[in-house]
């Protein structure tokens, strides 16, 4: 077999995606992961591709925009070349408004979205009366509805990127020699073994839970209410999540915490009460010292280079990370943005 261009370590939502954009530019790839495509926080339920607010700009609420917008064709591409769809939908968010200060506070986000959004999606504050049957209770009578948002299904979303890298002639392997560049994409677990490497904390995770519950409402927007993603996906499942733990024994198990979600997440939105839970999940998320995806060269490491630290906007901010990285690798190219560079973590 010819040498490779790239070595991709890590099968999460990150590497599948860089390894994708590579192999459409035309270079071999190869994709290693002793666990297979998925197997960490990337295989989760909930799948809330959601924005920052509109307000107080900075470079990652840019960063997420772009990505947010490119999803549809990113996403479109994926599924035509391999044939399995990844749920995903800009079906847009519904957030309830229960207070007069947080009314205000919404509609002045109405004002600065259209001019930070630039017309392509909008922020509107509603009467949730206006809206039909799916719509939260609201103390105020109003709902704020974002067309941005969209959604999709984590684990479908790797299957799609794993088939239609099949069809670009790229398995995921579970060993394999480096190649070509390589990039480490391995989530939590590279987070700590870049601690160890640098001798000092540069990130670590985040344990969520969430729950899929047997619940089918149709093409309708996400919720966010109570502090809670609730996000109807396409196959007549709906998911809930999630929790943010820091401190944690295990990152896979799902306790009383989760149980206290559901129960806020049907309190929240009544019609809820009697759905099945047919799936409970729990799983680590990588977040980088800086918040941000920490993406570029491995520094004093000539050809390694890292994508990692997605934590909760992994999903969302994937299509971007995975044409600045591809244009690192293939093209020298350097547009990383500031905040999301190794050395900003640090």
């Amino acid at each position: 077999m010819a040498m490779a261009d790239v070595t991709v370590r890590g099968a999460g939502i990150f590497g599948l995606s860089i390894a994708w954009l590579c192999a459409r530019h035309g270079a071999k790839v190869q994709v290693v992961d002793p666990f297979g495509a998925g197997a960490g926080s990337s295989g989760g339920l909930v799948g809330a591709l959601a924005p920052h607010v509109p307000e107080n700009w900075n470079p990652k609420k840019q960063f997420q925009l772009e990505s947010l917008l490119m999803a549809e064709g990113f996403w479109e591409e994926v599924e035509a070349t391999g044939g399995v769809s990844p749920g995903y939908g800009r079906t847009g968010r519904l957030q309830p408004i229960n207070d007069e200060r947080s009314l205000e506070l919404a509609r002045s986000r109405e004002v600065s979205a259209r001019e930070l959004w630039k017309n392509e999606a909008e922020w509107t504050v509603c009467q949730a009366d206006s809206l039909g049957p799916w719509v939260p209770p609201s103390a105020t009578g109003f709902v704020i509805h974002d067309t941005l948002s969209a959604r999709m299904h984590p684990r479908r979303a790797c299957a799609a990127l794993v088939s239609a890298l099949a069809v670009m002639g790229v398995e995921v392997q579970q060993e394999a020699a480096d190649q070509g560049k390589v990039v480490h994409a391995k989530g939590y677990a590279g987070l700590l073994e870049l601690n160890e490497n640098f001798g000092k904390t540069i990130g670590g995770g985040v344990k969520g839970q969430a729950a899929l519950l047997r619940f089918h409402e149709g093409e309708v927007p996400q919720l966010y209410a109570d502090g809670l993603h609730i996000i109807p996906h396409a196959d007549g499942t709906l998911a809930i999540g999630s929790t943010s733990e820091r401190e944690f024994d295990d990152g896979r198990a799902t306790d009383g915490q989760l149980d206290d979600v559901i129960e806020r997440a049907r309190a929240a939105v009544p019609v809820l009460h009697g759905a099945e839970v047919i799936e409970r999940w729990a799983g680590v998320r990588p977040r980088a010292k800086s918040r941000a995806p920490m993406l570029g060269a491995w520094p004093g490491r000539n050809g390694h280079y890292i994508a990692n630290g997605g934590f909760k906007i992994g999903f969302g901010m994937a299509p971007k990370v995975a044409h600045v990285m591809a244009d690192l690798l293939l093209e020298d190219m350097d547009s990383i943005p500031q905040g999301f560079r190794v050395e900003d973590n640090l």
